[in-house]
């Protein structure tokens, strides 16, 4: 209606101004004009290089309606030129979803052209949009191929282009093939975009179905404008870098063409009023191009250019380059706003209904979920429209319904169900992607049931993992992280079901596991009491139940030890390849060799410099990618074999700790009286017959409990140490050689973690590991090797050499007290301070390992255990005790 008010208005007023309507030299001007811009746009729409013709040719048709309007003349050659064009370029979107249709534009402003043309004509021309959008649908996904192909090569480009150092000596050339990479993802961008608008619009104003494949194919090209913005904005600060550079070379560029014309003109002797308009024109082109490349300096350029050609003042071939040159200076100077005018999709909101189809497209093919991040760029581009909306009070009104409405559809579909972190109990309900990732763990977990047949070659399935290397998703004031949701989700399911069914612990905690390897989710811990299939107690159920415990007390400890003998015995397979390596155990008989043949010489005791240069020798067999050496993994497992006895410890202490509270008011274990009998002698009523009965069962309970099986760690000795001590595992019995290097890597790992302590990153520290001499201490014992490690001397040998370096460092601190030189002074009080902490941690090591032999009985050997038995069994045959006590004695223990 605008434009329909300014061509019908009056443009002459009888009697007043220049007369408009009968100018003909104004008309063929005009028109000349017209056909000029016309062939200028004709030849480039459509092309790979067209960047803004298409705009150009509704403004031309916009000034032929002008044109007829006024003059009332009608060029049909022209007119059908115009209408021609409509076989390659059937709509224009002029904004957002408004599309425009040249033909019936034409056809409706310029009714005297029309009738001259014949009906099929017209026709045939509205049947290309038809077919237009036939040819579409049948291509689109050859595009889409080919513009994946193009965009990525030049999203590669630009960042190789961009990462490189520039230099001096091929600055100009550099600065080229930015320019052209710059111009080139703009021209990506506006035949995307173009691609995306006109088929979309059409397809919702001619009211055609779209097929799916359209539609996810038509997204896949929205990612690809969005991508095309996104390396323009990773790159900003390097780009804004290079376009003042790149104008610059352009602007020299023109000045050198533009030169060469002035000098031309200037050569030409022959004085006329129009050399001199065009000698100014040129001139005041030189001035504009002479500054700041602002949109205003460059549209002077243009029309001083537009006076400055005339006269033939460019040759042919000097023209057409000074044109390119100052086309690319207007992209150049403009290059952000062009970008974000092209990427711009918030044409989107008005085609919502194809987010759900790629929502599902999304999540079958969730390789390249990664992807969905440009989708929701895209989506976010409807925001500016929206904050200048005039139809409601106020914008916040639409913003808030466009986000529920996309998030109503995300709650609906597949897989970004999940996305509505605290959004509305309307999508508390569970999402597919957290369905089936439950349903995978579940179904790898009870592989050996057989359920269904989960052969991927048989059975599609689709690897869900990439869902969570996804960044949070920032939509409006928000951010969706699926993994946490995910995680979430999963914790709460597992903790909930776990909480109904506590012997189903083990299954989850199965699947929390699986869920950390298989899809990288930091699961948390439910923390619940863990059961054993037998039903037995555990710790945990011991101090929650304390008081039933004590007095109902039917528990088995024998289950403990049963899986802490399971867990050692693979723990001693790996103990017994380790001794059995060629490295190690050349290295210890070369060491058990030396000790023999030197051990006069060094008093008994083991050098200590053996022990290390064993611990370093060991390092250049290999280590890990930790950093761990394979006597640093040999100490970890002695460790873990220690923490094991060190658990069974700690569970038979604690059950003896509770029945020993249970029965402390009793006097005298040995002697307790039958309250039963007293009660009936006294004649006392069968109510108290009965309690004193139940009392009785209570104190007898209670006795025996707290007496029998407290030999534990001497079960776990006596089911080990005859294979230990057979004849095929003589590779064990040089143990006793690696325990002074063990030692000292034990030391050098106790420092660094207690130096941790005190550092801001405290991964890794500790201030105690008395599981290793618990380990050391209970292989001696299965080796009977406590004998062999004693004559080593080893902890004497350790203290006489810090002792003797001590000794050293106080001598020199004498000597050299009176030199003054502190910094000297600082390092031997450094070196004493090391020395200390060292003998310290050596000391304490000792004692640790001398209380761990107490549990084991380190007092005697096998030989004297093995006779001490016979002694035993002997004596109970005769009747009485083997230690010379009376029988009244031994009746009474």
């Amino acid at each position: 209606m605008i434009l329909q008010a300014c061509v019908e208005q009056r443009f002459d007023e009888p009697g007043e101004g220049v007369a408009v309507a009968k100018n003909s030299a104004f008309a063929e001007e005009f028109a000349f004009n017209i056909r000029t811009i016309f062939t200028n746009i004709e030849s480039k729409i459509g092309e790979p290089s067209e960047i803004d013709q298409r705009d150009k040719y509704a403004g031309v048709c916009g000034l032929f309606v002008l044109h007829f309007h006024i003059f009332r003349s009608v060029d049909k050659k022209f007119y059908k030129s115009l209408l021609d064009i409509c076989k390659k370029v059937p709509a224009v979107t002029l904004t957002s979803n408004i599309i425009w249709f040249p033909d019936t534009f034409l056809i409706a402003k310029v009714p005297a052209a029309a009738k001259l043309m014949d009906k099929k004509s017209v026709q045939g021309i509205r049947g290309q949009r038809d077919t237009f959008l036939q040819q579409r649908a049948q291509t689109l996904t050859k595009d889409v191929q080919s513009y994946y192909v193009f965009v990525t090569s030049w999203m590669m480009k630009m960042e190789s282009i961009l990462s490189k150092e520039q230099k001096s000596d091929k600055l100009a050339e550099d600065l080229n093939s930015r320019c052209n990479v710059f111009v080139q993802g703009i021209l990506y961008a506006y035949s995307i975009s173009t691609i995306i608008k006109t088929t979309m619009n059409m397809y919702m104003s001619m009211q055609r179905p779209m097929t799916k494949t359209s539609v996810k194919a038509l997204c896949r090209l929205v990612e690809l404008l969005k991508a095309v913005e996104h390396t323009f904005h990773r790159r900003s600060m390097v780009v804004a870098d290079s376009v003042s550079h790149i104008t610059q070379q352009l602007q020299s560029q023109a000045l050198n063409s533009i030169g060469v014309a002035k000098k031309r003109v200037i050569s030409d002797k022959k004085y006329s009023e129009q050399r001199l308009d065009v000698l100014s024109s040129l001139v005041l082109a030189e001035n504009a191009l002479s500054g700041p490349s602002t949109k205003e300096r460059r549209l002077v350029v243009s029309l001083a250019l537009c006076v400055g050609t005339q006269l033939k003042t460019f040759k042919d071939e000097e023209l057409l380059p000074l044109q390119l040159v100052l086309k690319k200076l207007d992209l150049i100077s403009e290059l952000s706003e062009r970008v974000k005018l092209q990427c711009d999709c918030s044409f989107l909101y008005w085609h919502r209904a194809v987010f759900p189809i790629y929502l599902d497209d999304v999540y079958d093919n969730a390789v390249d979920a990664a992807r969905i991040h440009y989708m929701f760029s895209a989506l976010r581009d409807s925001v500016p429209s929206m904050l200048h909306a005039k139809h409601m009070e106020s914008c916040d009104q639409l913003l808030e319904s466009y986000d529920k409405e996309i998030m109503n559809v995300v709650g609906m579909f597949d897989l970004t169900s999940m996305f509505l972190l605290n959004i509305s109990d309307l999508y508390s309900h569970f999402f597919l992607l957290c369905k089936e990732i439950e349903k995978d763990l579940r179904l790898s977990v009870h592989t050996h049931l057989k359920l269904d047949d989960r052969n991927p070659f048989k059975v599609g399935m689709k690897d869900l993992a990439h869902f969570f290397s996804l960044k949070p998703i920032r939509f409006f004031n928000r951010f969706i992280h699926i993994k946490a949701y995910v995680t979430h989700y999963l914790d709460k399911t597992f903790y909930n079901l776990t909480t109904v069914a506590l012997h189903d612990w083990a299954t989850y905690s199965e699947m929390r596991n699986l869920a950390t390897q298989r899809y990288g989710l930091t699961m948390t811990e439910a923390y619940l009491p863990s059961q054993t299939l037998e039903q037995g107690l555990d710790v945990l159920e011991i101090m929650r139940n304390i008081h039933v415990f004590v007095s109902r007390y039917l528990y088995n400890l024998n289950n403990q030890v049963n899986f802490t003998y399971q867990f050692l015995r693979k723990k001693f397979y790996i103990f017994s390849q380790f001794m059995y390596d060629e490295h190690i155990k050349s290295r210890l008989i070369k060491d058990i060799r030396f000790f023999r043949e030197t051990k006069d010489q060094s008093d008994q005791k083991y050098p200590f410099e053996r022990a290390e240069k064993f611990n370093r020798g060991i390092r250049k067999l290999g280590i890990t990618p930790d950093g761990q050496s394979y006597l640093d993994q040999f100490r970890q497992l002695i460790s873990q074999i220690g923490n094991a006895m060190g658990y069974v410890r700690m569970i038979r202490s604690g059950g003896l700790h509770c029945c020993s509270s249970a029965i402390r008011f009793v006097p005298d274990l040995e002697d307790i009286v039958n309250f039963e009998e007293l009660v009936k002698e006294e004649g006392l009523s069968e109510e108290t017959q009965r309690a004193a009965s139940i009392l009785d069962s209570v104190l007898g309970d209670l006795t025996s409990n707290s007496a029998e099986g407290t030999e534990y760690f001497k079960m776990l000795v006596a089911v080990f140490a005859p294979e230990f001590r057979s004849a095929k595992n003589m590779h064990l019995r040089n143990f006793y050689m690696i325990v002074p290097p063990l030692t000292v890597n034990f030391v050098e790992h106790s420092i660094s973690c207690k130096e941790k302590l005190n550092k801001k990153n405290k991964t890794g520290a500790a201030f105690t590991d008395d599981g290793f001499a618990m380990g050391v201490a209970y292989i001696l014992k299965l080796l009977d090797q406590y004998l062999e490690f004693d004559s080593l001397h080893w902890f004497q040998a350790v203290r006489d050499k810090y002792k003797k370096e001590m000794s050293a460092v106080v001598k020199e601190q004498n000597v050299q007290s009176a030199s003054q030189d502190e910094k000297l002074l600082q390092t031997m009080n450094l070196t004493q301070k090391r020395l200390d902490i060292y003998l310290q941690e050596f000391e304490l090591l000792h004692f640790s390992l001398s209380s761990a032999r107490i549990f084991f009985r380190a007092d005697k050997t096998a030989a004297e255990e093995i006779q001490e038995k016979k002694d035993k069994d002997q004596a109970a045959k005769a009747g009485g005790p083997s230690d010379g006590s009376t029988p009244a004695d031994a009746a009474s223990k």
